[in-house]
């Protein structure tokens, strides 16, 4: 589980197909001596486990469904990824409880700043849109992000402050560009819970 909090950014290298399989390496120095064989981390919002240590940083395995509903299959040489470890006991939730479950990709729509922030508008596909409300909370690309509004039923509109677009790859999306989007875990689970009202509960089949 993870908070949404990206605590670094890594730089993705040493691509390799195998045949079902994606291994790559995410070169990040400040994670060095606080990762461990079998891990989990967040890269760009997707939990995925550390399958080997190299020098300054860390490799992992991606198969065939994660490849299909995250970014990890679009991965180049040098691209450029959220990273956060996984929450501990003793760790406070800064941002919103993040599974690291990737629901679906989204896409940048429009990039506008104002002041010395930025408004993102992006397209979001309606299974998680229904479960999102305004001034809820929603993880793009690993972020823990509030939505500042819905947008025509399309999608949604975030400011972003300066501190999370300097520090995350949220600053170096242009309009196309896609992202990993997690819905919030209460909204899945109001929704399912109005979904089933008035219907009989499932059986074990025991």
């Amino acid at each position: 589980m993870f908070t949404g909090i990206v605590q670094a950014v890594g730089t993705v290298v040493d691509l390799v197909d195998l045949g079902s399989t994606r291994r790559f390496s995410v070169q990040v120095p400040e994670f060095v001596g606080q990762l461990s064989l079998g891990d989990s981390v967040s890269v760009d919002g997707a939990c995925l486990t550390v399958a080997g240590l190299v020098d300054a940083g860390f490799f992992v395995d991606v198969i065939g469904p994660t490849l299909d509903r995250t970014l990890a299959g679009t991965y180049q040489e040098g691209s450029i990824v959220n990273l956060e470890r996984a929450l501990r006991m003793c760790d406070g939730i800064s941002g919103h409880i993040v599974q690291g479950h990737v629901d679906t990709v989204g896409y940048l729509e429009s990039s506008i700043k104002t002041g010395n922030s930025w408004i993102l508008d992006f397209n979001i596909p309606s299974s998680v849109l229904s479960e999102t409300i305004n001034h809820g909370s929603i993880a793009l690309n690993g972020v823990s992000l509030t939505v500042s509004e819905l947008v025509d039923e399309r999608g949604v509109r975030i400011g972003v402050i300066p501190h999370t677009y300097e520090h995350t790859n949220l600053g170096r999306l242009l309009p196309g560009d896609p992202v990993n989007v997690e819905g919030d875990l209460i909204g899945k689970y109001v929704s399912r819970i109005m979904a089933r009202r008035g219907k009989p509960e499932p059986t074990s089949g025991l």
